[in-house]
């Protein structure tokens, strides 16, 4: 499996190098140069295998000679194993139509750990092949951040940078990321947005005097392997329910275009997903972009939800590139144009493409208690902020056929955001045993001003270089 960059001039990689690099040389993200597909009767026997088998099994296509079958098994069991729910991605019945995919059960109560804590073993095992040094750079807006840091922690020839927004994460998120005190962890607040702190992250990849001297990689979603990691739960949920025999919807809260993304892949492999619905905050570039075709950045405006605080997708341009017909010229001048002028206009492809698959909906303050409040009453249910938004966006979507499950990701543990469940529910969800004495750690935070130049003399002057 060779992996080709959206904007068609980097190299082609194989997983193992696609892996380390993260973003292309050419500023484009990487995906695979065809999609795998499965038959209908292959699909129909990943149903009840445990969850480890069954991510060896979606993924292996993706990571071709990279690793054998058994070597990538063990991986999955190895990552998997430290999950706190024996299915590790549980699915719950709401009510007759309405269903919830838990993806919190990991170390960090955030969908980020089903993807980072194999990503984290997939970069030792590949760095153990090779004399690296390997230098992670990453921007978060909440939880892929901790989830990072927890899986690379103490870990050899590996170094973390993670730049949150200062202030515009919870104490939890905040907390998960600060107390982690393992040499190797450099955590950084920096003024400014979670789009200021990615298009850092972005330059870094960009600049030949950090990357000809650092081993500079990605954990962000621009990482192909993370993105590979999310397909899986999407096959979990839908085997569940009746597919290959019945089609599944998905309903997805969206800021960086990831998650959803991962549906899309799943689609392209021959899972039959009915719908993929787009679920956003009132920071809605997405929702604009998939129905009326406008891809323009406005500010952010901070909320309970702060994942989906964005105004740029990165992960949108793999679909954009996908949907345009896979011209990687086409794609890059488009590309170019966004980021002069931060607006552009879909091709009437793309957008038809797109149409094929994703809806969209906004969710505003009042729709996201309201999601909040119907599940406390009506299920038992108590969900974070970012969860009821796709909720919302689920019980919205009333045009699907009737035979069609709904499945609402639930991409946070609702401790993660205690003041707005408690706003809305009056119910103040406490944290998990195993993370219980977050508030009594110490922290260890760099407060950084929002420049370029800042964040890369910091990284400069505490990372090991390449072949260090």
């Amino acid at each position: 499996m060779k992996y080709v960059s959206t904007r068609g001039s980097a190299p082609a990689l194989d997983f193992e190098e696609v892996t380390l690099a993260g973003l292309a040389s050419d500023g484009g993200l990487y995906v695979p140069e065809s999609w795998p597909s499965f038959s209908a009767d292959e699909i129909a026997a990943m149903a009840g295998l445990p969850y480890a088998e069954l991510a060896q099994k979606v993924m292996q296509p993706f990571v071709g000679d990279s690793l054998t079958p058994e070597r990538l098994l063990e991986l999955t069991r190895q990552a998997y194993g430290r999950f706190a729910h024996a299915a590790v991605t549980p699915l719950k019945q709401l009510d007759e139509r309405q269903w919830v995919l838990e993806l919190f059960h990991g170390p960090t109560l955030a969908f980020k750990d089903v993807a980072l804590q194999l990503l984290g073993l997939l970069f030792e095992e590949f760095l153990g092949r090779r004399d690296d040094h390997l230098t992670i750079v990453g921007a978060t807006s909440g939880d892929t951040g901790s989830a990072a840091i927890d899986a690379v922690a103490g870990r050899a020839k590996i170094d973390i940078f993670m730049l949150h927004p200062h202030g515009r994460v919870s104490d939890v998120q905040r907390r998960q990321m600060t107390t982690v005190l393992a040499p190797n962890v450099h955590n950084i607040a920096i003024d400014g947005s979670f789009d200021d702190a990615q298009a850092m992250v972005k330059r870094m990849f960009n600049d030949p005097g950090m990357t000809g001297t650092f081993g500079i990689a990605a954990v962000n979603s621009i990482n192909w392997a993370r993105l590979m990691a999310q397909v899986v739960y999407y096959f979990a949920a839908a085997l569940q329910l009746g597919a290959p025999q019945r089609k599944v919807a998905f309903s997805v809260p969206t800021g960086n275009f990831g998650d959803v993304f991962a549906g899309y892949v799943a689609a392209k492999m021959g899972l039959p997903i009915e719908r993929l619905i787009v679920a956003t905050n009132v920071n809605d570039i997405l929702h604009r972009a998939l129905s009326t075709g406008d891809y323009s950045a406005g500010t952010v405006t901070p909320t309970a939800a702060p994942s989906m605080d964005i105004q740029v997708s990165s992960n949108f341009e793999r679909l954009l590139f996908d949907a345009g017909g896979r011209d990687g010229a086409a794609m890059a001048e488009q590309m170019r144009t966004f980021e002069a002028t931060k607006a552009i206009q879909l091709t009437n492809a793309q957008r038809e493409s797109a149409a094929a698959l994703f809806t969209s909906a906004r969710a505003d303050a009042s729709d996201m208690a309201n999601a909040m409040r119907w599940a406390h009453e009506e299920c038992g249910e108590v969900l974070d902020p970012h969860t009821a938004i796709a909720l919302h966006a689920a019980r919205a979507a009333t045009d699907l056929p009737a035979d069609v499950p709904v499945v609402t990701l639930a991409t946070a543990h609702p401790a993660k955001f205690v003041d707005a469940v408690e706003r809305a529910t009056g119910v103040r969800p406490p944290l998990p045993s195993r993370v219980g004495d977050l508030f009594e750690r110490a922290e260890a935070c760099s407060h950084l001003p929002g420049t370029y130049d800042a964040i890369a003399a910091f990284v400069a002057e505490r990372a090991t270089p390449k072949h260090g």
